[in-house]
């Protein structure tokens, strides 16, 4: 609404009732840094092999009965299969010795028949060795992750939908307690099957609470709080409880006590419904002027300066008057009605699908860098802090295209460039690892203002829409492609470089927005050319609050 933030200007913008806002509403992202990621640390896969029963085996032929295999170069002990106990036992019992009187490769293998036994090197259990998810089975461990991610596109879809009927507070709420109560009831999981689906409702609550907080956010704070919220609170809130993640699952090496603590701190909400307002821009919307009065008669009070008799006594006559002209009704067809505006959906589509499968990808691969998962973990968190504040800086200063075309070239040839590192230098591959990671997690929080300023007011809800769905199939995918390191260790950083080289290609195509005008119509989208800019200039325009939810 256009005159809302004149009519509220005697609030001024970073008031007692504004930082309240701010901040409780920066932490209640946290619980979704932690909540994302910690599939990271609850199938992690211990090392095991086949269980030996009790029975009468000799120590030669017990230390025998698991084949060595060579994976990766190295030897270790098969995890899936062992020698033939029954054969084993004979041989065993007629006083044969392993290597010298009997050749272990001419020897029958079956599986493990009595199950698996766990090292609990580092953890001491985790959904791996509850519910047994190695070999015959383990494709269920990319896929907790993959139904985790199917939960955000559900709740994409329907949380905006939701919020628009009910109210965002309602909706922040509702869905923070889905995100807590299906959180903590995994731990009560009998099968694996039943803990999926409780993952995927937990996820689903997530990103619901995610876009709630962030629409409540960037209603109620206006000019550049508001800004600063949308680039930076939200960014932040997620990455520090990112970085929290990995502190908790080093202290509760059990997968049910993790679980536990990451759930939790959602009740710590439960008193906040007093100090979280709803948003007036919305009571506004619904005709509920008077409790939009009301909220804003609270603020100043809080503020400590005076509201006029009357605050929003021009809304209705502002609001008819919008409502009596003509308006271009939003199509997703419209997105692929002319070449211009297809090629840049292609193109934008494409961008967004690499980066959210680039940002899950690698972060979930946190657990295979480092011989400390934790550590791991910790800097792949830590690097996101300056990648939002690197994209931040971006927005203000460099035009658009060449810093997606920069960044994106910066994260792929990182990650191409791991293929040649020897194995001795594990260091400088995490080294590049992580800054293909910063190159990605900085490129993602700019697509979604590059996007917003590509396309018309009439279209840029649903291009938007379009785009997220895509990177939602990129995240949903991630998990999976980790497995390609089964074939060749360097098949994940092979395709997740190749993808951003393309990328970054495919991105000289589109157009140059910055210091120009957003377009307000289809025609005006048509009218806009490629266009040769300074790579530095002064910032004109720009898109206030703007959601940066592109690593969910």
């Amino acid at each position: 609404m256009k005159d809302y933030e004149e009519t509220i200007a005697f609030l001024g913008q970073w008031g007692r009732f504004q930082q309240i806002v701010f901040f409780l509403l920066c932490a209640s992202i946290m619980p979704n840094g932690f909540g994302a990621f910690s599939v990271v640390f609850l199938t992690d896969v211990q090392s095991h092999h086949c269980i030996v029963p009790e029975v009468n085996l000799t120590q030669d032929w017990r230390n025998a009965i698991i084949p060595i295999e060579v994976v990766n170069g190295k030897q270790e002990l098969s995890r899936c299969s062992r020698y033939r106990l029954d054969v084993v036992r004979n041989l065993s019992a007629q006083g044969f010795i392993p290597g010298i009187d009997v050749n272990l490769t001419d020897l029958e293998q079956e599986g493990c028949v009595d199950g698996w036994s766990y090292s609990k090197d580092i953890y001491q259990s985790t959904l791996v060795s509850e519910f047994d998810l190695v070999c015959r089975d383990q494709w269920k461990q990319p896929f907790t992750a993959t139904v985790y991610f199917l939960g955000f596109v559900v709740g994409s879809f329907f949380s905006g939908q939701l919020s628009d009927r009910f109210g965002r507070k309602l909706v922040f709420f509702a869905t923070m307690a889905v995100q807590t109560v299906f959180t903590f009831v995994q731990i009560f999981s009998p099968s694996w099957t039943v803990f999926s689906i409780l993952h995927f409702i937990s996820g689903l609550g997530q990103i619901s609470n995610y876009v709630s907080t962030f629409v409540l956010g960037t209603e109620i704070l206006t000019g550049n709080v508001r800004v600063l919220f949308s680039s930076l609170g939200v960014c932040l809130g997620f990455a520090i409880g990112y970085m929290v993640l990995p502190l908790f699952a080093y202290f509760l090496r059990d997968w049910k006590s993790l679980v536990i603590a990451i759930s939790l701190p959602g009740l710590l909400y439960i008193p906040l419904w007093r100090f979280i307002p709803e948003s007036p821009r919305w009571l506004l919307s619904q005709g509920r002027v008077e409790e939009a009065e009301a909220i804003v008669r609270e603020a100043a009070k809080r503020n400590r300066v005076e509201a006029p008799l009357v605050i929003f006594e021009d809304y209705r006559a502002h609001d008819d008057k919008t409502n009596t002209e003509p308006k271009e009704l939003p199509n997703v067809f419209n997105l692929l009605r002319t070449r211009n505006i297809r090629n840049t959906t292609v193109i934008l589509s494409l961008v967004w699908f690499t980066l959210t499968t680039g940002y899950f990808g690698l972060s979930l691969n946190t657990s295979r860098l480092h011989a400390n998962p934790y550590i791991s973990c910790f800097i792949s968190a830590a690097v996101e802090v300056p990648a939002y504040i690197s994209s931040w800086l971006a927005l203000q200063y460099l035009t658009r295209r060449l810093s997606v075309i920069c960044i994106l070239l910066l994260g792929g040839v990182s990650l191409l460039l791991i293929t040649l590192v020897p194995q001795t230098l594990s260091e400088l591959s995490v080294a590049l690892e992580m800054l293909g990671k910063f190159g990605i997690t900085t490129c993602s929080s700019l697509m979604y203002v590059y996007t917003a300023e590509l396309y018309p007011t009439v279209l840029r809800n649903t291009a938007t829409g379009v785009c997220s769905t895509a990177s939602r199939i990129g995240s949903c995918i991630a998990p999976f492609l980790l497995q390609l390191s089964q074939y060749y260790k360097y098949l994940p950083y092979i395709t997740l470089g190749t993808l951003a080289a393309g990328s970054a290609f495919a991105a000289l195509f589109l157009p140059e927005t910055f210091g120009q005008p957003l377009p307000q119509t289809i025609q005006q989208m048509h009218k806009r050319e490629s266009m040769k800019c300074p790579c530095i200039t002064r910032k004109e325009h720009s898109i206030p609050g703007v959601l940066l939810e592109s690593r969910l």
